[in-house]
C-alpha cells in the first residue's frame, strides 16, 4: 500500500458516533485510573501507531490541537494520516502540544518539557499517549488517588525504568502537569496527574 493510500484510509467509519463513544470511554478512564478499556471502532492507523492510540488521536485531535509525535511516528505515514483525518497541525515543540504520541519502545524524556498548564488553567496541558507492548504481565505498579477505592494494580510491559521518577516529578507540579494514556493494541488505561504510582514489591 502506498504512503498516500495508507494516509487516506483506516479512519472512523462513522466519525461522529465513534468519536463520541471513544470520548466517553476516555472520560470514564480518567475518572477511574488504571481501568483497562477496549476500543470498539475498527480503525487502521499506519504502523507504528497502535490501534487504541490511533483511535484516541481520531477522537481528540482537530485543527485547534497541535500534536507532537515521537521520531518513529514522524518518519512514518502517521503525520499524513493524522492530517487527513483530523486536520491537526504537527509541532516539534513539546511545550506547544495539546497531545503527544510515542510509539512502543520510545525512550521517555522529562514530562516537564510538555505543556503543564498554569495555576489558573491547569487543563491547558499536554495529554501524552504512550504506546506499549502490553498492558498486562509486566512489573506491577500500585495506583492510589481520586477515583480509586483503595489501590488498583497495573502491570504494563515496556514502560522505561525512569517512568516512576518522571511521574513523581510530574505529580509534584499539581494542579499543573500532564495526563497520560497508556495504550497497547486495542486497549488503553488512563493515568491522570492526580494518581500516585508506586512500584509494588515482588
Amino acid at each position: 500500500m502506498g504512503l498516500k493510500t495508507e494516509a487516506l484510509t483506516g479512519g472512523f467509519a462513522e466519525p461522529v458516533f465513534h468519536a463520541q463513544s471513544v470520548f466517553k470511554m476516555l472520560m470514564d478512564g480518567m475518572a477511574r485510573p488504571g481501568t483497562i478499556q477496549t476500543v470498539q471502532p475498527h480503525v487502521a492507523p499506519p504502523a507504528p501507531l497502535g490501534i487504541a492510540a490511533g483511535t484516541i488521536a481520531l477522537t481528540l485531535c482537530d485543527h485547534d490541537t497541535p500534536v507532537w509525535l515521537s521520531q518513529g511516528l514522524v518518519k512514518s505515514a502517521v503525520p499524513e494520516w493524522l492530517g487527513f483525518h483530523t486536520g491537526a497541525p504537527l509541532t516539534s515543540d513539546k511545550a506547544e502540544a495539546r497531545f503527544a504520541f510515542t510509539e512502543a519502545g520510545t525512550a521517555l524524556s522529562s514530562f516537564g518539557l510538555f505543556a503543564s498548564g498554569t495555576q489558573e488553567y491547569p487543563d491547558r496541558s499536554t495529554t501524552v499517549v504512550i504506546d506499549l507492548a502490553e498492558l498486562a504481565g509486566g512489573r506491577r505498579l500500585a495506583l492510589m488517588g481520586p477515583g480509586i477505592q483503595s489501590v488498583t494494580e497495573i502491570a504494563p510491559i515496556g514502560l522505561p525504568e525512569t517512568f516512576l521518577r518522571l511521574w513523581t516529578e510530574n505529580r509534584a507540579l499539581f494542579p499543573r502537569g500532564v495526563d497520560i494514556v497508556l495504550t497497547a493494541g486495542k486497549r488503553f488505561l488512563c493515568l491522570p496527574r492526580t494518581t500516585k504510582i508506586t512500584a509494588t514489591e515482588i
